[in-house]
């Protein structure tokens, strides 16, 4: 079978607490972990999306607007829509050990940090410009 799940691939997350989320796989686990014995993968996105901009805001109210808060999360495949999106944005070094990541909070906090850098300096370039936008439900 083929794998289309890989990592940069973008995914819309079908159930938790960010249901109707884009999100990014960072890394997937196909065989599952000893935790969890199920092929699941960690994905990152933002936990709040930016602000509108517009001409009038100063550099500073910009700046503010255009922040992100952003969480790391392993979601089972079963709960994951795949999009044909890619980004070419490489959270490798960012999250190396992905499982040994999310164990303890010091650990998460600064795979989070870097991450939000990631995504933020590739929100201001203006680059893949459909990921940074709300997915609108009927």
């Amino acid at each position: 079978m083929v794998k289309f799940l890989k990592p940069g691939k973008a995914v819309v997350l079908l159930q938790g607490r960010y249901t109707g989320n884009k999100a990014m796989i960072v890394r997937v686990f196909d065989e599952g972990t000893r935790d969890h014995p199920y092929g699941h993968c960690l994905v990152a996105d933002r936990a709040k999306y930016p602000k509108k901009v517009i001409c009038k805001d100063s550099a500073k109210k910009t700046a503010k607007k255009s922040r992100f808060k952003v969480f790391l999360k392993l979601v089972n495949f079963t709960h994951l829509m795949p999009t044909h999106y890619t980004l070419d944005v490489d959270l490798k070094e960012v999250v190396f050990g992905a499982p040994d990541t999310l164990t303890t909070k010091d650990k998460k906090l600064t795979a989070a940090n870097s991450t939000k850098a990631k995504i933020e300096e590739r929100f201001k370039t203006g680059k893949n410009r459909w990921f940074f936008t709300n997915l609108r439900m009927i």
